[in-house]
């Protein structure tokens, strides 16, 4: 079975053709005994997984400028899909995926509209793919030799921690048992919302405070290279603090706008001489991505505790922040806490179209005809779609 999937929810173009070696396994990993050891393969096989990105086209701006976006996506989708088809030796494709929300709209219905095009004119049906389940099942791509994870008891239930430039949300996962699709799956992930922003998400905290800074868009990138900068010259000390809002509140919701603004207050009374300064800047970074880590793992952690979760996955753009993988594993560790922890490869983390397919193989029981897809720009994990 081959997948061709399309992701255009924000300003990344991609495109990828995925192709399904066993379609009735149940997780994507298969076990296998060779010579009374036991191995663990996957049984997908990425055949091309294309993105190409507008992020210096919209730097200028200091964030998306959704029109433009749109107008580069028609542009770019044609290019990208041939190049993908091209890459995974042009196969016969069996499945279109196609992300139909959450996201900026304009850039939806540009993805949207470009598949059923595909879909009419090749007779395949649709999957409807909710693009924060995306990044979750983002997890399962390739092997996971060190967690060897082969059935449901091992990993669920689960906490998910999606973090990026527009969604900071703790999520509930469990599978929906004792159904199944017509191709032997089991109908994959069942999904309850615990807690999310209230207003700013971590991604959209790092874009402001660098904006603050005049470090230029996007910001998680920067902050992270000038943040371990500075610990590597004085081992992370710093003469700023900032507040971890709403870190030790009962409920599991987050607020990073007030971060933000205690960024930008402390910039304002600083003289010109030290706002300009390298040290400042580097102590700043250090000290904003410090505040934003320890609020993620801190609620995830206590969420987690409250739920007795067995895996904590963590997915997002925001996921591919070094020093935050390393202080999640290095706290699960110290703490001694009996639980998986899951993170995608950092080129798996941000906006691609591999995690569509790979969401696309679970959801294809919910294959619709190509007339029927619509871009729903808010659309929740728990919604039907």
């Amino acid at each position: 079975m081959i997948i061709l999937a399309i992701e255009t929810s924000c300003d990344d173009t991609c495109v990828a053709v995925l192709e399904i070696r066993n379609s009735k396994t149940e997780l994507p990993f298969m076990e296998t005994k060779v010579k009374k050891r036991t191995k663990f393969s996957s049984p997908f096989e990425i055949r091309s997984n294309v993105v190409s990105s507008q992020v210096k086209l919209h730097a200028k701006y200091g964030g998306v400028y959704p029109f433009l976006a749109k107008k580069e996506h028609q542009k770019n989708l044609p290019i990208v899909l041939k190049r993908a088809l091209k890459e995974a030796g042009n196969p016969k494709i069996n499945l279109i995926a196609v992300t139909i929300g959450p996201g900026l709209e304009l850039c939806l219905w540009t993805g949207i509209n470009f598949a059923k095009e595909l879909a009419e004119k090749m007779k395949l049906p649709i999957v409807p793919i909710n693009h924060i389940e995306a990044h979750i099942l983002a997890n399962f791509i390739g092997e996971n030799s060190k967690l060897q994870i082969t059935n449901y008891k091992n990993i669920f239930p689960a906490i998910c921690l999606v973090v990026s430039g527009g969604h900071t949300q703790l999520i509930l996962m469990n599978p929906v048992r004792n159904r199944k699709s017509s191709n032997g799956v089991k109908k994959f992930g069942q999904y309850k919302i615990l807690g999310e922003t209230r207003d700013d998400a971590a991604g959209e905290c790092f874009d402001k405070a660098a904006r603050i800074l005049g470090l230029g868009f996007p910001g998680g990138p920067i902050i992270s290279t000038l943040a371990k900068k500075h610990r590597q010259k004085y081992t992370g000390r710093t003469r700023v603090f900032l507040p971890r809002p709403m870190i030790y509140q009962k409920n599991y919701d987050f607020s990073f706008s007030g971060l933000k603004t205690a960024v930008l207050y402390d910039f304002k009374k600083r003289s010109s001489k030290v706002r300009r300064s390298k040290k400042y800047i580097e102590e700043m970074c250090t000290e904003t991505q410090q505040a934003i880590i320890d609020v993620l793992i801190h609620k995830t952690l206590k969420v987690a505790k409250d739920y007795k979760a067995k895996s904590i996955i963590l997915s997002g753009g925001v996921a591919a922040n070094t020093e935050l993988r390393k202080q999640f594993q290095l706290t699960i560790s110290n703490r001694q806490l009996a639980i998986n922890f899951l993170v995608p490869a950092k080129n798996f983390c941000t906006d691609n179209a591999a995690m569509v397919a790979i969401a696309g193989y679970f959801k294809w029981y919910k294959k619709k005809v190509w007339k029927k897809i619509k871009a729903n720009a808010n659309l929740k994990i728990d919604e039907k779609l």
